[in-house]
């Protein structure tokens, strides 16, 4: 068995970073792909390796030396025209050595987990293409397979149809070639291709023609699970070296990209906090039907947006900003707030984090549950001089929840005070009470001009990508602040779209919220069932569990995370919960609740 090791290209979309070397030399997290690669093959026991080497070869030939001659035989073929040729040539230059063994063929431009090649090598049949189920970051030559994993055609870029993307399988670019299949097949075909289409072309292509035959004997070996990319930007670079990251280190690199997990889709979000349930398909497909003319078409501005907003909830226009995510319209308010404000922690760090610290008067409830009601801060806020007073309902992350009538004489209280009270009932709709606990009332707002409401839309509704949020308040000359304050055009026209049409599903809404207390008070049960685990009575979408033994919260964190692809939240870097052992984990469907509990199981053994 020998390996051939595609290498010649340019690299022009990794910019900067490939004017000096070939992508091969592109380091991840700190090792060069070729090196990855080279100590990859010399496990494999081969009799050669051949590099075909074009832009910049010669530096990529004087860094590899003679660093591995204990190791792996290689050898080098040049192709002089990489600049006017496409990898079909720089494979046609070695078509000699191709016909002389069993070869593994490999592109350059490849990350991969160690097991890929002992799964290929492994595998009875002679002829494979290693494939990966389609996923939205992939680009480039697919393939269908048929249940006995037979390659039945090759799907080029220019016949990609994204109604048929459940049948596509992207090819990993490294392959198994027996030198028989070599020799009467592939190389046979390659010369023809070439005669007729030229050098400019990809080798897949060549493949391609072959399935077209009753007999091609080309199988797919689908990876599964192991992990790969293929690096052709800086955006590829980037989600690489968080794939392929230290296990001590992985965790931290997901952390600060504070979202976007997307990109990784083999990976479960216990992270981010929406609803598991909502949106309906027939809502997405609406969205769906309307996406040429909300891509191409400019949103309204902010009297529009705060109409379909107050329709939204059942309030006046005049009361309620439209937020870029509450986010936007948290930093606004902050902003205007002047004195001291009161702040219950640990707390959802995004109003803390716009204020100086020395302006916040801390309340800290003293029990291992977080546990607080209205009069624990009335007792304690009498005694403190504050202007305005915080209150997460429920709480992140305790999951606390001061039910409706006791924050209305929460206001009535801050009121007699002069205190502006800020209420975030962005997890309002996981409560027990979900149907009646929300202050987005206009007789309640009109009742308590000193009380501010902030909903997030992207929780509670599940929608975290269309970045929604609300503040509503009868104190019109906030409101009115905050609308000048942002943008115009602070939201799209998809998330304007969505506030046009939610009404009609607004039933659904309501027996998505019923369905998923079902699933908290499933999901409680079993979670108690962990051993190191003390969960914490929740009225949100998560719950907070303290890790009783075993491991540290971090340590539980990252073998999550490592081991079986779980994010969940480390609360250490909270404050008031730092080095108390605190987990978060958001409440998904029951299916992926499940793999949860099954890995925590799992690291009871």
């Amino acid at each position: 068995m020998q390996a051939i090791i595609l290498a010649a290209g340019m690299g022009r979309r990794l910019g900067e970073l490939t004017q000096g070397n070939t992508k091969c030399m592109i380091s991840v997290n700190g090792v060069r792909l070729i090196d990855r690669m080279l100590s990859q093959l010399a496990a494999l026991n081969l009799n050669r390796v051949v590099i075909v080497v074009g832009y910049k070869g010669q530096e990529l030939v004087d860094y590899i030396g003679h660093r591995y001659d204990d190791q792996l035989k290689i050898e080098y073929a040049w192709n002089p025209v990489y600049d006017k040729t496409n990898n079909i040539y720089s494979l046609s230059i070695v078509k000699q050595q191709l016909q002389e063994d069993d070869t593994l063929l490999i592109e350059s431009d490849l990350i991969f987990d160690d097991a890929m090649f002992r799964m290929i090598l492994s595998n009875p049949y002679p002829n494979l293409a290693l494939v990966a189920k389609y996923e939205t970051w992939m680009d480039g030559t697919m393939v269908r397979i048929d249940a006995d994993n037979n390659i039945v055609n090759f799907v080029p870029k220019k016949a990609f149809n994204y109604d048929e993307v459940d049948t596509y399988y992207k090819t990993v670019n490294i392959y198994k070639f027996s030198r028989e299949f070599s020799e009467q097949v592939y190389v046979p075909f390659l010369d023809a291709y070439c005669r007729v289409m030229g050098n400019n072309e990809y080798y897949e292509q060549v493949l391609r023609v072959i399935t077209l035959l009753d007999k091609a004997d080309l199988k797919a070996l689908p990876i599964g699970k192991e992990r790969w990319y293929e690096i052709d930007d800086v955006q590829d670079l980037d989600i690489a070296e968080n794939l392929f990251a230290h296990e001590h280190e992985r965790l931290g690199k997901y952390n600060k990209r504070y979202g976007g997990y997307w990109r990784f889709p083999k990976m479960l979000d216990f992270c981010y906090l929406v609803n598991p349930y909502f949106p309906p398909k027939r809502m997405k497909d609406e969205l769906r039907a309307n996406f040429d003319v909300l891509l191409t078409e400019y949103p309204s501005g902010m009297a529009v947006n705060s109409l379909l907003a107050g329709k939204y909830f059942g309030i006046r226009q005049e009361f309620v900003v439209v937020g870029n995510g509450a986010a936007e319209l948290i930093k606004s308010l902050m902003a205007q707030i002047q004195g001291k404000i009161g702040v219950v922690f640990p707390t959802f760090e995004e109003y803390p984090n716009r204020i100086n610290r020395s302006r916040i008067v801390t309340f800290v409830p003293d029990n291992s549950d977080l546990r607080y009601t209205a009069d624990d801060l009335k007792q304690f806020f009498a005694k403190q001089e504050i202007n305005t007073l915080l209150l997460i309902n429920p709480d992140n992350p305790s999951g606390n929840f001061i039910p409706k009538d006791d924050v209305l004489a929460l206001a009535g209280w801050c009121n007699e005070r002069n205190i502006q009270l800020v209420v975030d009932e962005s997890f309002v709709d996981f409560t027990d009470d979900y149907a009646t606990s929300s202050l987005l009332k206009n007789e309640i707002l009109l009742a308590h001009n000193n009380l501010v409401v902030i909903k997030s839309i992207s929780k509670s509704y599940g929608v975290p990508g269309l970045r929604l949020g609300i503040m509503a308040s009868s104190n019109v000359e906030l409101i009115a602040y905050v609308k000048k304050d942002v943008a115009i055009w602070n939201i799209n026209s998809f998330a304007e779209f969505y506030m046009q049409i939610f009404n009609k599903y607004e039933h659904i809404y309501k027996a998505a919220c019923a369905k998923f207390l079902d699933e908290r008070r499933r999901f409680e049960s079993n979670l108690k069932q962990i051993s190191y685990l003390r969960v914490i009575p929740s009225q949100a979408n998560y719950f907070l569990c303290e890790v009783t033994r075993r491991f540290s919260a971090h340590e539980l964190t990252e073998i999550l995370l490592n081991r079986f692809d779980i994010l969940i939240k480390d609360c250490n870097n909270k404050t008031g919960l730092a080095g108390k052992n605190y987990i978060r984990v958001a409440i998904r469907n029951s299916e992926d609740n499940d793999t949860l509990i099954t890995a925590l199981k799992e690291l009871e053994q």
